[in-house]
């Protein structure tokens, strides 16, 4: 036991006197870079917007809740989109003609306007990393009363 003790003592010594020389001794510099990627997800409260008019010439309201992440470069944009897959279902068929969407987003960065049905339409945006919720609230006017309903894909980009 006690020449475990000796020996343990000993090569603690010899360790610590070959660390302070070889601090005496050597210097340097690292240099690191780090390149992050840029990720986004996305996370939506639904994919189709229903709305039911009341009355003709009434508006109903759909709201879609969502939350969106993004890991990406300092400064850069983050946009949030809204893309019709087709064209507005209504009573009778298609609807689009007698109608109007527009939106009104409640959050930090979203924004207000009109949904053009045949592109894209940019409904947020932001600078920077983080992690972003809100709300945008959809209003359809419409001639007709009756149910209509609107598939939609929404895209978080970093363009």
């Amino acid at each position: 036991m006690r020449n475990s003790r000796l020996l343990l003592t000993v090569l603690t010594l010899a360790l610590c006197a070959s660390a302070a020389a070889a601090e005496d001794v050597a210097t340097g510099s690292i240099t690191v870079n780090v390149s992050v990627a840029s990720r986004t997800s996305l996370k939506v409260s639904s994919r189709v917007l229903n709305f039911d008019v009341t009355q003709p010439g009434g508006i109903a309201t759909a709201a879609m809740e969502f939350t969106a992440g993004a890991r990406l470069a300092t400064g850069a944009d983050v946009v949030l989109t809204v893309e019709p897959l087709h064209g507005l279902d209504g009573p009778g068929g298609a609807a689009d003609v007698d109608t109007a969407l527009s939106f009104v987003g409640e959050g930090e960065g979203l924004l207000a306007g009109s949904v053009a049905m045949a592109q894209s339409t940019v409904v947020g945006r932001w600078q920077g990393s983080g992690l972003r919720a809100g709300r945008v609230i959809f209003k359809l006017r419409a001639n007709a009363a009756g149910t209509y309903s609107l598939p939609v894909r929404f895209v978080l980009s970093t363009p």
